[in-house]
């Protein structure tokens, strides 16, 4: 404490509620000498209304070091809310609401916040009032009012900035200062400790390298225009020449083109008039062939008229030939059947005779039978009767029958057996596959999200061997929820990085896996250890049977398995055992619920709500969140059904083996037995057939006997049967007679008429060979004739289409030389002298004329215009490139000077850092160290502050990330830079909440030393350092000012408080001790 000469400072408080605030500082201060330590811009006063947990309070806090400590709860963050927002702040700074009305005290329509900042020559008030309603904010700067931008602007003029994490690091933003890249960490190191014009120069750098690029890209571009420019230029001098060159092919290609007109006019004129000679040729001799056609015509129609008679009498012929030819196949058709009706007799003849000679043949092999059995009869009278041995083999049979029947029985029950066994087994292995399935759908989730966390499970599956505890894959694999309903409320409550992590029973199996996995494999992967003491059995603070009338049915534990390493750990890290589950009753009753005692976390159907009660006015405050869908646990696996199923099919499959040993055993003595019957069956055939042979030969003799009776009753009279046949032949002999002679006179008369046709047909044909010679003659005179006019009629049209084109052309000439009348002028006449006259020769020298001119291709009048003018083009664009290489050269000289006024002082300022953090880890037994990183000096936006650290002596240095460090070592890491800049800071005041709650108690103290030593020296700002709890027996200073914050219903009220009073109890207390 500082002595009584020094003025004492206190903070007012007023509330209008049940719990009250209060501050209050132990330290005492020298008025006047503590505002003579202030930095520009520090705060010098927050007063709060109606702010979060304040009705009224004023806080005075000191030049140094501020330690705001009270319980979690009491207004610690409020302060620094207020800090924010009063600053101009955004909301988005705190991470605690998007809506600055939210900040008002529940039951408020408007709350307000009033700093005093000090500045030289008379300091600023800023207050806000925030309004509930529309969300809104009424600002005033010292007094009068304004609008935010106006405060934002008075702010940052005093290098305040709450948005840098650098600066102003809130409770929720402290596990992003690990997650800022190299380059966001410089810029916010140079606005916070730079001066002010760094960060500037650095923005202005970062801006000539960008025009830099934009006029290196332009300088190219108009570099190789013009190159190109120059060389298509040069090619278009060399064709220049080639276009006055083609020019002159041109030239004679017109006068041929003029010229080749006459020559086509001349050509047709005279080809005309050799057409016009040849039709007056070709009508003479088209006269003298009609004479002669006269006399022919006359004969052919002579020969017609005899022709036509002829015809008539040859049908007549030809009827009749066909009348006598149809008579004729009737009568040969009458004899073909009568020829088949005695073939029909002879073939009945031959039917008996056979039938005779087989019915003797029958009668004689009937007689040797008899014979041959009455001899086999005899040798058999006198064997023994074989009746006992038969008896006596059908009980032996009997007895092989009931053992089969026995064994086929037995056979049928294990094959029914067998098969439903079989079946039992099938439908067991299809759950296990569902339930593999299943296993491998919440893995490929998870090669989804986190393709590292899959890729160490494919390791740990390969390397099992080489750890000693329990190992067990990420819990999201291994809990398996026993109802999917279940699967949002277990989610929720625990973190995916949680569910993701690896489970070790032991430390250093789980340290051995870190190694390998994270820094040899670079993945990214969590694991933790479970408690040494096993949890997972510890009961619940309240049965579930107390809870049963608010409507919980369960505690989270009860909703899941898992591995017992695994319930351990969520046991003792999220109290699964004692977070009961409700429903809408739960939800309906939640007033009366939260009232209960032992009750921190709970569930309702669809919402999660946390509990807390104050340690010293024990009032509850709650907060509740929705209950999401779950994305990993709804697919459920019983792991007892698993293992038991498992188990079955081991059964099954051993009670199979079982079987099919037994059915070979039944099979081998099926078989003996088969094999013995089949010789007993035998052996009875043998028996029966000599017992029965005597009385079966008796049989066949007598049935032999009454055969040969019966055939020898019935003969056949061959004989009459011949003399029969004979008569019925010759009565169709007498039939064919007739029908022949019938058939001889048709044939007669049709011979007749075939003789008549011919002659008829000879003479004809003289006729008609005479007719068509006459035709011949004729039609040779009519082709010639047509052939005559049709040349007479072509004539006549060429000589009309040459006319029409003489006329054509001769117009066509005078158009293609510009002639009024007939005669060419002078100048044309003698140009056409020196040119060829025909038409073949002209098209010849068209031709190569035209091939000369049209290798000259792509060139006409607009050549030599585009020569000049890319010649003018040349001209401007050298002028340009030059412009714009000359703005390149200054603006590289511009960022030379930049880079000097920026980089020097940022190297400078970065190793005084450097030297400040590694002196701080040095005094911690570690290293650590800041340097300037880039992978291009020229790329100026890439320039970043890289930070590495190490914390035991065995390890190299890491880079700070927010993975590869535990939490405790980044909060350590950034106090410490922190503090690095705590004496370069031209920034006012530094803002810290709560960021030793990750340390162990070594490192906190050590850090606390620091942050003393550091922030109460008499050249830093001002310093506020929010913390919960403090160790004891910690070194402090007389330039701290410590503010506690306390929060009750017992607190007095400010009108009552005693300062002098309260001091002189606590130091009869402690004399007393």
């Amino acid at each position: 404490m500082a002595g009584p000469s020094k003025k004492q400072r206190f903070t007012y408080i007023e509330s209008g509620s049940q719990t009250s605030c209060r501050m209050f500082v132990p330290s005492q201060r020298d008025g006047a000498g503590e505002e003579g330590r202030f930095v520009e811009g520090s705060i010098v006063r927050i007063t709060m209304r109606n702010f979060l947990t304040y009705d009224y309070s004023v806080v005075y806090p000191g030049p140094n070091l501020n330690m705001i400590v009270g319980a979690n709860g009491t207004g610690k963050s409020s302060i620094v809310c207020a800090i924010c927002l009063g600053l101009a702040g955004k909301t988005a700074v705190l991470s605690r609401g998007d809506k600055v009305g939210l900040y008002v005290k529940r039951g408020c329509n408007k709350g307000s916040i009033e700093i005093e900042l000090y500045k030289n020559g008379g300091n600023v008030v800023i207050n806000r009032e925030i309004h509930v309603e529309n969300n809104q904010s009424l600002w005033m700067l010292n007094g009068r009012h304004c609008n935010q931008k106006t405060v934002e602007e008075e702010v940052k003029a005093l290098h305040i900035q709450v948005s840098n994490l650098c600066q102003f690091l809130p409770q929720e933003k402290v596990g992003e200062f690990a997650k800022m890249s190299k380059i966001e960490l410089l810029e916010a190191t140079e606005k916070s400790v730079g001066p002010p014009e760094m960060y500037e120069y650095h923005c202005e750098l970062k801006n000539f390298r960008n025009k830099e690029r934009e006029l290196e890209n332009v300088v190219k571009e108009k570099a190789s225009f013009l190159e190109k420019a120059k060389q298509r230029n040069e090619r278009n001098k060399h064709d220049v020449t080639r276009y006055y060159e083609k020019k002159r092919h041109l030239d004679v290609i017109e006068l041929l083109e003029k010229k080749k007109p006459w020559v086509e006019y001349e050509t047709i004129r005279k080809e005309m008039e050799g057409v016009k000679k040849e039709r007056e040729e070709t009508k003479r001799h088209l006269a003298t062939l009609k004479l002669a056609q006269e006399p022919m015509k006359i004969k052919i129609h002579d020969i017609d008229k005899k022709l036509k008679p002829m015809e008539e009498q040859i049908k007549g012929k030809t009827a009749a030939i066909k009348e006598a030819s149809l008579k004729c196949k009737q009568k040969q058709d009458q004899l073909d059947r009568k020829n088949k009706e005695i073939e029909d007799i002879k073939q009945k003849l031959r039917l008996k005779q056979t039938e005779e000679e087989d019915h003797q043949k029958r009668i004689s092999n009937t007689k040797r039978a008899i014979e041959d059995l009455k001899a086999e009869l005899a040798k058999v009278g006198d064997k023994p009767d074989v009746t006992p041995q038969i008896n006596e083999v059908h009980v032996t049979l009997r007895h092989i029958q009931e053992d089969k029947a026995k064994i086929e029985g037995e056979k049928a029950d294990l094959r029914r057996e067998k098969d439903n066994l079989f079946a039992e087994s099938r439908t067991l292995e299809r759950k296990l596959n569902d339930m593999n399935n299943m296993m491998n759908a919440k893995e490929e989730k998870l090669r989804g999200r986190h393709r590292d966390t899959h890729g160490a499970i494919q390791w740990l599956r390969q390397n099992r061997h080489q750890f000693t505890g329990n190992v067990h894959e990420p819990m999201m694999l291994v809990i398996n929820v026993k109802d999917h309903h279940f699967a949002k409320y277990v989610e929720t409550h625990i973190p995916f990085h949680d569910l993701r992590a690896f489970v070790f029973q032991r430390k250093d199996d789980m340290e051995k896996f870190m190694t390998e996995v994270r820094d040899k494999m670079n993945l990214r992967v969590n694991s933790i250890c479970a408690p040494e003491e096993s949890c997972s059995r510890r009961s619940p603070s309240r049965n579930i049977e107390s809870l049963r009338r608010f409507g919980f049915f369960s505690y989270l534990r009860e909703m899941f398995d898992a591995p017992e390493e695994v319930m351990s750990y969520l046991c003792h890290q999220y109290r699964v055992h004692d977070v009961p589950v409700g429903n809408d009753q739960t939800r309906a009753m939640i007033k009366t619920v939260i009232e209960e005692p032992y009750l921190k976390v709970l569930y309702t159907t669809e919402e999660r709500y946390t509990v807390k009660r104050s340690f010293y006015s024990n009032k509850i405050s709650t907060s509740n969140s929705a209950v999401h869908p779950s994305q990993y646990l709804t697919i459920t696996v019983d792991a007892e059904e698993k293992r038991q199923l498992e188990q079955q099919i081991k059964a099954c499959q051993s009670r199979l083996r079982d079987i099919d040993e037994r059915l070979k055993v039944l099979q081998k003595e099926a078989a003996s037995l088969d094999r013995r019957e089949n010789e007993l069956l035998t052996e009875k055939k043998r028996l029966f057939e000599l017992k029965g042979k005597k009385r079966q030969l008796e049989q066949k003799i007598s049935t032999k006997q009454d055969s040969l009776r019966q055939m020898e009753q019935n003969p056949i009279d061959l004989k009459a049967i011949e003399e029969d046949t004979k008569q019925k032949i010759a009565a169709v002999n007498h039939q064919k007679v007739s029908v022949v002679t019938a058939f001889m006179t048709q044939m007669k008369l049709r011979a007749k008429l075939t003789m008549d046709k011919v002659y008829l047909a000879l003479e004809m044909a003289g006729l008609i060979a005479e007719k068509t010679k006459l035709d011949h003659d004729c039609r040779e005179g009519v082709s010639e004739l047509r052939t005559a006019e049709e040349k007479v009629n072509k004539l006549e049209q060429k000589k009309k289409q040459l006319f029409d084109r003489c006329r054509g052309l001769l117009k066509r000439a005078k158009s293609i030389c510009g002639m009024p009348d007939e005669s060419l002028s002078e100048d044309l006449r003698n140009a056409f002298s020196k040119l060829p006259d025909t038409l073949d020769e002209i098209d010849a020298m068209l031709n190569e004329e035209r091939s000369r001119a049209d290798c000259f291709t792509g060139l006409n009048e607009s050549v030599v215009e585009e020569y000049n003018r890319r010649e003018q083009e040349i001209k401007h664009l050298e002028k340009e490139l030059e412009d714009k290489s000359n703005a390149l050269n200054v603006y590289r000289q511009n960022i030379s000077e930049a880079k000097e006024r920026w980089l020097n002082p940022l190297k400078q300022l970065v190793e005084q850092i450097n030297a400040k953090f590694s002196d701080f880890f040095r005094s911690m037994q570690c290293a650590g160290e800041v340097d300037l990183y880039s992978e291009n000096e020229e790329e100026y936006d890439k320039y970043g502050i890289r930070i590495r650290v190490k914390f035991n002596n065995n390890t190299q240095l890491h880079e700070l990330t927010p993975y590869h460090q535990s939490g405790g070592e980044r909060s350590v890491t950034t106090m410490l830079y922190l503090m690095a800049l705590q004496d370069l800071n031209r920034c006012p005041f530094r803002v810290v909440d709560e960021i030793n709650q990750g340390m162990d108690p070594v490192n906190e103290r050590r850090v606390f030393d620091i942050v003393v030593r550091t922030a109460c020296k008499e050249t830093t700002s001002q310093y506020f350092f929010i913390t919960p709890k403090l160790l004891q027996n910690l070194n402090y200073a007389e330039e701290m000012t410590i503010l506690c914050v306390h929060n009750g219903p017992y607190m007095l009220p400010p009108n009552q408080w005693n300062e002098k009073a309260f001091i002189k109890h606590c130091l009869q207390r402690k004399a007393r001790a």
